[in-house]
């Protein structure tokens, strides 16, 4: 936006893509997380390998996805690993047009929650051509693959064909 003399008072810019007037903040803002994984080093293992895992404790009964090194609900350590069985049904799903920064390689995309049948929600890509085809409550499962660009395993939301 410019003033009267002509120069920019403002950081509002013309979106490239609808011709709308967005703002752009004057500040870089650059994240590089660094997130402990001692006590679930186990669900990356098997990540790799196109498998899910949970924990459960062994003391309370609680299931966790992510999975936790100890009990949030009763504290205990006392942890086992399961496998998630990867199908459920998908809750809700956003298709994100207006992307930060370090995903602005990425085409617009598409971001879903699923519960699984065996009670976890899961949020991930979910990984469809066409949204107009994705319906609540349809039958998803999860699948693994590397994100483009990406040197890691991840794992993605997919419809299932009824």
């Amino acid at each position: 936006m410019m003033d009267e003399s002509g120069k920019k008072c403002l950081p509002i810019e013309e979106d490239k893509k609808t011709g709308k007037p967005i703002w752009i903040d004057a500040r870089e803002l650059k994240l590089r997380y660094r997130i402990p994984i001692s006590g679930v080093e186990r669900f990356f293992e098997a990540l790799k390998d196109g498998k899910l895992l949970a924990t459960k404790c062994k003391r309370c009964g609680e299931k966790y996805f992510p999975p936790q090194a100890c009990c949030p609900n009763c504290r205990s350590s006392d942890m086992e690993w399961i496998k998630v069985n990867g199908y459920g049904r998908l809750l809700t799903y956003t298709v994100v047009k207006v992307k930060p920064e370090s995903y602005q390689k990425y085409p617009d995309y598409i971001l879903g929650v699923a519960r699984l049948d065996d009670g976890f929600n899961i949020l991930a890509w979910i990984l469809c051509e066409d949204f107009k085809r994705l319906r609540r409550g349809m039958r998803v499962k999860i699948d693994f693959k590397k994100k483009a660009g990406e040197n890691y395993m991840s794992y993605f939301i997919v419809p299932v064909e009824d």
